[in-house]
């Protein structure tokens, strides 16, 4: 019976004087650890994106091109649809480079093959403005040139 009395005096009511304390743990580590899991989910998302936006757009680049009539004017053709293929994705023009190359040295003759290169830069999430990237994505598609335009 003594002991028992002396254990209720000890402990109080059966908290051991921590009432409350679980929750501020929990919320603690809770916040400790869901922030970054955020952040690592934020950024997969942005290189899935950035992949798929850097695939469509040297696609439609390269598509551009070889329907053009001539180089200056198909470059920058090319240069505009991708920028407006990997803007679906949220990709912004400062994040986008696209070179156009041509196989055997002939552009936009019938038969010839036009290669579009196209790499997306991606930033680190909500820490754009600083200049540092996380990856770097790149794609190319060839079309080859009608010959009846």
């Amino acid at each position: 019976m003594r002991l028992r009395q002396r254990l209720r005096e000890c402990l109080g009511d059966g908290q051991g004087g921590e009432a409350g304390s679980a929750v501020v743990e929990f919320v603690f580590l809770g916040t400790l650890l869901l922030v970054p899991m955020v952040y690592f989910v934020i950024s997969v998302s942005q290189v899935q994106a950035a992949s798929f936006a850097v695939v469509n757009a040297a696609d439609q680049a390269a598509k551009v091109y070889a329907g053009s009539d001539d180089a200056a004017t198909g470059g920058q053709a090319a240069h505009q649809a991708a920028l407006f293929a990997a803007g679906d994705f949220g990709i912004g023009p400062d994040q986008l480079d696209v070179r156009i190359s041509c196989g055997n040295g002939a552009c936009l003759e019938a038969g010839s093959s036009v290669t579009a290169e196209v790499s997306i830069t991606v930033p680190l999430p909500l820490l754009g403005g600083t200049g540092l990237s996380m990856a770097t994505v790149n794609s190319s598609a060839t079309q080859i040139v009608e010959r009846y335009g």
